[in-house]
């Protein structure tokens, strides 16, 4: 499991919200999985390590087939959003939780803008 998942997914058990299917497989053919998926909502979230230090998701290969398989995902209905380390450290990732299972569930509640760029390497 990830470390990043785990950790975000210890903040929604500790904010009462809805528990997430961990490794929610949503494409049989390709085998593709999100980090936590509400499949009843529609809503993923995946937990983007190796921001700053080049890992798979930053390298060209590993950037690309994010972009397909986040794409395949938003044509199929899928709702997805990327976190990093320092979003979920932070508590950001958290409130995006709580306000995209909330638009989902038909409540209502004003967006939280991202804080500006980290000025500094996330700590994963």
């Amino acid at each position: 499991m990830n470390d990043l998942a785990d950790a975000l997914a210890a903040q929604i058990r500790m904010a009462g919200l809805p528990e997430p299917v961990r490794e929610h497989r949503f494409d049989a053919i390709r085998r593709w999985r999100f980090d936590l998926a509400w499949p009843d909502l529609m809503v993923a979230f995946e937990c983007e390590g190796g921001v700053w230090s080049r890992g798979r998701h930053t390298r060209p290969q590993g950037f690309a087939e994010d972009v397909h398989k986040y794409n395949t995902a938003t044509l199929l209905g899928w709702g997805v959003y990327r976190v990093t380390a320092d979003m979920i450290h932070s508590g950001l990732a958290l409130t995006w939780v709580e306000q995209a299972l909330g638009i989902n569930l038909g409540r209502k509640g004003g967006v939280t803008a991202p804080p500006a760029r980290a000025s500094k390497p996330e700590k994963e």
